[in-house]
């Protein structure tokens, strides 16, 4: 299972890809392989500003749905659009290719709340 060093992690399985002050989110392989095939991502909130925490969208698998949560508060100002054709991208490649938003993050403090890959690891039991 892999868990890159170089991301931040949540208790949600969502991975944090952080560039300045905008940040690149996903759900990690654990959280896919959980989930199953990957047939629809919904997210309903771009360029709308939220609180850390709140539902940014959904997730659908063939036998779930599961909402996604957003790891700091900022704006989300990019949506992969890859993902309307083609979701399985979440289940190939969820640290590339399958990434769903882009965020501005309004208080990058935040970003130390967030799991390192080895304390990740460690709640995934990897």
């Amino acid at each position: 299972m892999s868990v890159p060093s170089e991301l931040k992690y949540t208790k949600d399985h969502e991975w944090v890809k952080v560039d300045g002050d905008v940040i690149t989110i996903g759900i990690t392989d654990f959280a896919q392989k959980e989930l199953g095939d990957i047939v629809y991502v919904e997210v309903e909130t771009l360029d709308e500003t939220l609180d850390a925490e709140e539902v940014f969208g959904t997730v659908e698998a063939v036998k779930t749905v599961s909402d996604l949560f957003l790891p700091v508060s900022g704006e989300i100002i990019e949506f992969n659009e890859k993902l309307e054709d083609e979701p399985e991208l979440v289940n190939s490649d969820p640290y590339g290719e399958g990434w769903m938003i882009k965020v501005k993050c309004s208080d990058t403090s935040e970003l130390e709340a967030l799991l390192s890959s080895e304390d990740y690891k460690e709640i995934i039991g990897a």
